[in-house]
């Protein structure tokens, strides 16, 4: 078992402290950051327990690679063998690997709080490192990065615990040079494609999901269709992962019960995986993980004698181990001599005889009493059923079935069962082969008396399609969805040519609005506008307009939907090192939602927590893309400022005022300062860039250490990265601009900006645009002088304005609270659609490509049934680089596939529920709603 924490310490979490811990608390010459531990070596720490070595011997296993699992860098990981004896003699290789997580583990330090967090951190710990291993004769010393570099020349185990997070951890690789493995969480079937690609092998769990206990209709409303999904396909796994020659290995890691392992590897069976890929990922393949294939993982002249002696082959259904040896040492599973009990009896109880059938499978034989009750014939109606010709009711017999304990130990059985509310108790011995059973038993009044059972028929194995005695499981298997959830594609719409007819085309250009006009897409792009005649391919998809509006996509200029665990990296005041884009979440199914109220495009926002946030994401809603492919290709960098009651720590109650900055004021002199340190280190790496020495033999100048914060700082400075500033004070929004102007910067937007209309004068001067609320106010003391016409007001100052919803509910609706400014100001409606639409696209520097009807731009358009701005009005297509992603007709017929789906999954879960599989209970779980003030990593 490549994936194990066998033989070491328990992980304990330090004592809680309500107040934020900013810094490291462990002591001696070790890092900053308590999460980042690769110092750590389990062989220092190993003691073998027993216990869990036998549970582990029992289902096979002879060895394990075990590590502690704690912290974002763990440290090595030993390869350790489940023999007996002293710790010392268990250890095979003491530092067989290294492994990497994105939790904290039992960390209590503030930084990170977030997914991009610890992302980050273990990027800038991979620049440290190197940096250190180049300059440490200069340097303090610091055993934390001096043990990762060292750490880097072992094979690398990611635990990513999601499909998309090992796409994440496969980019961090991709930047420093290393080829991980990755710790999978057994949904990787949802994406093999992507997974392949990354060119590493995966550790697979089968902790499959149990059947939900679904028998309570209301209940089972809180069951997600992705949860049903996945319940049915998780089995499919390793399969699937087999058919994409993605290597793979299985670990018992995640199982509750290590008893099982070989029935659910046997699911994985019948479901198509074959027995020599089960047997390599399960010997061979970990071996070649940890290079440690010339020791263990097979048979051979000098590799260890760590072998199994079964009665058959390993995964068929009756087979038993009867020895499992490790290092050449025998551990007896089960006694060889194993007699085969199973097979149907006439048992006899003094003058009674009756049938008993013992099957199962021969290590954990099942027992029944069988015998005939006669009783009157009944009809439909419960009437008695009576002979003709005596007129008594006609008798009939009917065979009982009566489940009985059955334990067999050393040819000892006991045999425990109820009739007629009357229980025996038999105890014997097995003679002849099984032949005979007999012994002495207790009645139901409590006398003592003489029993046997005497074979009559030998058990049959029902018959298989296959020799392991696995049925197939492979019929009735619901699709793999793209999103896999409700509304998922069950294959990628292809690019189609679309002829969209004799409908009122509002441009954003100065060609205006043009009524009954078409306008044709073709490879994703707007190619022609105007009186179109026929276009001969009959697989152009054609929409009649008449009566119709089509606009541009509408933009969200600041949205938080579709990120993964976290919005803030609320740890320090600075957090420019973390980025949106490393955690965007393409199986959000607000996706899916905004698309059907026309939005084609957002701006991903970190929240308000800090002065200096992370790093935007700019994406295209592409439903059923992956994270990489819905983001802008050469996308524009963007970063989140904040100001106000948020970044100064108001409303974080009276255990955070330790984190600087606690005032107004200190927010200026937090961007002072860091700015000053972002051109000193621009200056720093100018200064190597450019050097004058290239003289020969000249002693070897190493680069200046990479700091990912100052790095995206220095974006700013150089006009590469744009700053969207959350704001609403008059006060604070003057000093921002004024710490820009004096830095040599601008600011791009002020996002939200309610007193934006005090100012707009000075944005205009200094050039940044707004992007406002349309009527929000009153939600908090900062926001009390907004009033809804600031938009307006904005835009007749000409600030480049927008309206932005931060809130995945109100995106549904930003064409509706665009149209607000024309009450409240009296806005045309062409400059109220630009609110969401082009303006949104200048301030995100992407209108060469979105924002207006143009010829030669990204097809991102939307079909409305009426008016855009009214609120009558519905979309009907939304169209996305040429794919149509949302079709009201088609969103009513998905409605009856999704509905019929369910039937059949809860169906087939109550099926499972009835043949005695073990259910879970339904836990209703709803996703959190991202926000500004989102603080904590919530697992979304």
């Amino acid at each position: 078992d490549v994936y194990s924490n066998y033989g070491q310490p328990e992980i304990k979490q330090g004592k809680h402290d309500p107040r934020p811990q900013l810094e490291t608390k462990k002591k001696g010459a070790f890092g900053w950051n308590e999460a980042v531990r690769p110092e750590y070596n389990t062989s220092d720490h190993f003691t073998a327990n027993q216990k869990s070595a036998k549970e582990l011997r029992n289902i096979g296993f002879g060895s394990v690679l075990t590590h502690r699992m704690d912290g974002i860098a763990r440290g090595t990981a030993a390869l350790v063998s489940l023999n007996e004896g002293k710790d010392r003699d268990l250890i095979i290789d003491p530092v067989a690997s290294t492994h990497y997580s994105f939790t904290k583990g039992s960390s209590r330090q503030s930084y990170p709080s977030s997914l991009m967090g610890a992302i980050a951190l273990l990027r800038q710990t991979f620049c440290d490192a190197d940096y250190y291993s180049k300059n440490k004769n200069d340097l303090s010393l610091d055993l934390s990065l001096e043990a990762f570099q060292r750490n880097t020349s072992l094979p690398q185990i990611v635990e990513a615990n999601d499909k998309f997070t090992i796409l994440r951890a496969d980019t961090i690789g991709d930047e420093f040079g290393h080829q991980f493995i990755f710790k999978g969480s057994g949904n990787e079937y949802q994406r093999a494609k992507e997974i392949k690609a990354t060119g590493g092998a995966v550790i697979i769990p089968l902790d499959f999901p149990k059947p939900y206990d679904v028998s309570d209709a209301y209940a089972a409303r809180l069951v997600t269709l992705a949860q049903m999904k996945h319940w049915e396909l998780a089995p499919s796994n390793p399969k699937i992962l087999a058919a994409n020659n993605i290597d793979f290995a299985i670990t018992t890691y995640g199982l509750q019960k290590k008893t099982d392992f070989f029935g659910n590897i046997r699911k994985a069976i019948a479901r198509g995986l074959s027995e020599a890929d089960a047997l390599n990922a399960l010997t061979s393949v970990p071996a070649r993980m940890i290079n440690a294939q010339d020791r263990v993982g097979g048979l051979g002249v000098g590799m260890l004698a760590n072998f199994l002696v079964c009665s058959g082959e390993l995964f068929e259904k009756n087979t038993v181990i009867y020895s499992n040896w490790v290092q050449g040492d025998e551990f007896v599973i089960n006694p060889m001599d194993l007699v085969d009990i199973r097979g149907t009896y006439k048992l006899k109880i003094q003058e009674n005889d009756r049938t008993l059938v013992v099957s199962g499978s021969l290590k954990k034989p099942k027992a029944t009493i069988e015998y005939n009750v006669v009783s009157d014939s009944v009809s439909e109606n419960g009437d008695l059923v009576l002979d003709e010709q005596t007129n008594k009711p006609i008798k009939v017999t009917r065979k009982k079935q009566v489940k009985s304990m059955l334990t067999l130990s050393d040819r000892k059985v006991s045999l425990t069962f109820k009739l007629s509310d009357e229980f025996y108790s038999l105890s014997g011995t097995v003679h002849s082969k099984s032949g005979i059973w007999e012994g002495l038993g207790t009645l139901p009044d409590g006398s003592w008396a003489k029993w046997a059972a005497l074979k009559k028929k030998d058990h049959k194995e029902k018959e298989s399609k296959n020799n392991t005695g696995i049925k197939p499981d492979t019929i009735g298997i619901g699709n793999i969805t793209y999103p896999m959830m409700a509304y998922g594609w069950d294959t990628l719409p292809s690019l189609k040519q679309i002829l969209i007819r004799d409908i009122t085309i509002w441009t954003n250009e100065d060609s205006g609005i043009l009524e009954k006009t078409d306008l044709l897409i073709r490879d994703g792009k707007i190619k022609m506008i105007g009186d179109i005649l026929d276009v001969v391919d009959p697989e152009t998809i054609v929409i009649n307009g008449a009566g119709k509006h089509l606009t541009p996509g509408i933009i969200d200029e600041h949205s938080h939907i579709a990120i993964s665990r976290g919005v803030n990296e609320s740890g320090q005041a600075s957090s420019a090192e973390v980025s949106i884009a490393t955690v965007v979440n393409s199986d959000d199914i607000n996706i899916y939602r905004q698309l059907s109220g026309g939005v084609t495009s957002s701006q991903l926002l970190h929240g308000s927590a800090n002065p200096i946030g992370g790093q935007s994401a700019v994406i295209k809603l592409k439903w059923g893309w992956t994270p990489d492919q819905m983001k802008y290709s050469e996308m524009p960098k963007f970063i989140k400022f904040a100001l106000g009651e948020n970044v100064k720590q108001s409303n974080w109650g009276s255990y955070n005022t330790v984190r600087f900055p606690q005032t107004r004021m200190g927010v200026e002199q937090v961007y002072y300062d860091h700015f000053i340190r972002a051109r000193e280190y621009e200056e720093e790496w100018d200064r190597y860039i450019n050097r004058k020495s290239k003289k020969k033999n000249a002693p070897i100048v190493n680069p200046p250490r990479r700091d990912l914060e100052l790095e995206a700082l220095a974006q700013i400075l150089n006009g590469e990265r744009f700053i969207t500033c959350h704001s609403y004070v008059q006060s604070e929004i003057n000093m921002l601009m004024k710490v820009a102007d004096s830095m040599g910067f601008k600011v791009n937007t002020f996002t939200h900006i309610l007193e934006g209309y005090k100012v707009a004068d000075k944005m205009k001067e200094h050039g940044a645009g707004g992007s406002s609320f349309s009527d929000w106010w009153a939600y908090k003391y900062e926001v009390r002088d907004a009033i809804p016409h600031n938009p307006s007001l904005l835009n007749r100052m000409g600030v480049v304005t927008a309206v932005n919803s931060d809130d995945a509910e109100m995106a549904r609706r930003l064409n509706q609270e665009a149209a607000k400014g024309i009450k409240y100001g009296g806005m045309s409606q062409e400059d109220a659609l630009k609110m969401v639409t082009l303006n949104p696209a200048k301030l995100l520097h992407i209108d060469d490509r979105v924002g207006s009807i143009k010829v030669g731009k990204d097809a991102d358009v939307v079909v409305w049934s009426g008016n855009p701005l009214s609120v009558y009005s519905k979309v009907e297509q939304t169209i996305v680089d040429g794919y149509v992603l949302f079709d009201k007709n088609r969103d009513i017929a998905l409605r009856k596939e999704i509905a019929a789906e369910r039937a059949r999954l809860i169906s087939k879960m109550l099926k499972a529920k009835l043949g005695g599989e073990p259910t879970q209970k339904i836990v209703g779980k709803k996703g959190r709603i991202h926000n500004c003030n989102v603080l904590t990593d919530d697992g979304n």
